[in-house]
């Protein structure tokens, strides 16, 4: 072997030597979950309970335990987040993206070739040995894209977890406020039912007017289709949790607590809440790291533009009475007709374009704190006037008649009359307490998060 063939072999070793060195990735630990789940945890305000390919008997004997006694915001969040399908396959996702990572980080396989050649009593056998040595060269800036969008993939995932955790504390809301207006329906059929019932006898008896007690009669109809609405609402609304928390068969027949939540003494304030949106939604982590990937991909394509198929390796070939000829060769695709630009191009509308998506992001992640928050704010305002004026003041008027009942300066029918309208009055200030909630929730979201979850608002 000449001094030539030494040398360009003995370059060929170092170059494969120093991407070996700076390229070589491995599968982690935790498969990423670990930083997926401290994400989560800082968003939601609670553990967050995420693995992948759990053991299946303890996952399920701590979502009996949960489900055991009344099953609380928390503790929904908590089985949804431990026990959600589509969660799951979110994380095998992550998988996915990581094994890419692992993959563009390790070196492509060589080449083995091997031909034999016999005719005219003579044998002729070639024998060469390749590498990939763009790819080689590449493989530091691929492992560090690839590496990008693994990071990428994790804070898709924290979003998804945080979307999901958003989206059963809104469902828990709905189902429990669902549940207190069936509640409440229930009452207000059977004072319904009484007034219509008394309205006959004292028609049957002559002291009661034809109108007057078809009016009750049709009050009473009125009510027996609002208990059977109210009913339904409260079952859609458990079959929305349910499905949120990914439970069938026995295990549906878990029980809620029996009232939302009471309001917090202050709402929250919006001082620098834009400002933090922008420093930890995800969505807007995650259109950076998009725009730094590009710009890498960038850089690389620059680099690659005239190195197509760059294969460089050992030649051996021997022949039959002749001594055995070693050395290398080099194929290199020539830039005769394509030189690289269109990719260029391509790379550098790919970036401005996730630029662009960047502020975009940015702008609509200031535009729904605002709205979030106005939101919040107003659905607060509300459900406070409900519970510092309007109840008290439905109370009041409930007790006044009731004092004019037992002095006989009221009839039964004032009083049901005035019953009713007190039901009707908790009914509202129970939707307006769990539009409060949900809207507390979509603010959390908006901040934490980004985009939007379900839409929920008050039926």
């Amino acid at each position: 072997m000449n001094s030539l063939t030494k040398s360009g072999l003995g370059r060929l070793a170092v170059a494969a030597s120093a991407a070996l060195l700076a390229g070589c990735a491995s599968f982690s630990r935790d498969g990423g979950i670990d930083d997926v789940a401290r994400m989560t945890q800082e968003r939601i305000a609670q553990p967050a309970p995420l693995k992948r390919d759990q053991d299946t008997q303890a996952v399920q004997s701590e979502i009996r335990t949960l489900l055991s006694k009344p099953v609380g915001a928390d503790a929904a969040v908590r089985i949804a987040l431990l026990n959600n399908q589509g969660l799951q396959a979110t994380l095998a996702d992550l998988a996915i993206s990581e094994a890419d990572f692992v993959q563009a980080g390790r070196l492509p396989n060589p080449g083995f070739g091997f031909g034999r050649v016999r005719g005219g009593g003579e044998t002729e056998i070639d024998r060469s040995l390749t590498f990939n040595l763009a790819a080689l060269l590449t493989l530091p800036a691929r492992s560090r894209i690839e590496g990008r969008r693994f990071e990428q993939a994790k804070l898709q995932a924290a979003m998804q977890s945080v979307k999901l955790a958003a989206d059963t504390r809104k469902a828990w809301y709905g189902a429990v406020a669902a549940a207190q207006a069936a509640t409440f329906a229930d009452q207000v059929r059977g004072s319904a039912e009484a007034a219509a019932e008394l309205a006959a006898r004292m028609r049957a008896a002559g002291n009661w007017s034809a109108l007057d007690a078809a009016r009750e009669r049709a009050f009473y109809q009125d009510a027996l289709t609002q208990q059977a609405q109210a009913r339904l609402q409260a079952t859609t609304a458990r079959e929305e949790l349910v499905r949120l928390l990914g439970l069938w068969g026995p295990s549906i027949d878990f029980t809620l607590p029996d009232r939302l939540p009471d309001l917090p003494a202050q709402p929250r304030l919006a001082a620098n809440a834009e400002a933090d949106a922008l420093s930890q939604r995800l969505d807007v982590l995650i259109a950076r790291q998009d725009a730094q990937a590009t710009a890498q991909a960038l850089g690389l394509t620059q680099t690659t533009r005239f190195i197509n198929v760059f294969d460089a390796g050992y030649v051996n070939k021997s022949t039959t009475g002749a001594p055995r000829e070693n050395g290398y060769e080099v194929s290199l695709e020539l830039p005769l007709f394509d030189w690289g630009g269109a990719r260029v191009a391509r790379a550098q509308a790919s970036y401005m374009a996730a630029v662009h998506r960047t502020g975009d992001v940015a702008v609509k992640a200031r535009s729904e704190v605002r709205q979030a928050y106005a939101s919040y704010r107003t659905a607060y305002d509300i459900a406070r006037h409900y519970r510092d004026d309007i109840v008290p003041l439905r109370r009041q008027i409930a007790d006044e008649v009731l004092l004019r009942y037992n002095g006989m300066l009221a009839s039964t029918f004032e009083l049901l009359a005035e019953s009713r309208e007190q039901l009707t009055a908790v009914n509202a200030a129970i939707a307006a307490q769990r539009d409060f909630w949900i809207a507390d929730t979509n603010l959390q979201f908006a901040m934490n998060a980004g985009g939007t979850t379900d839409s929920r608002t008050a039926q």
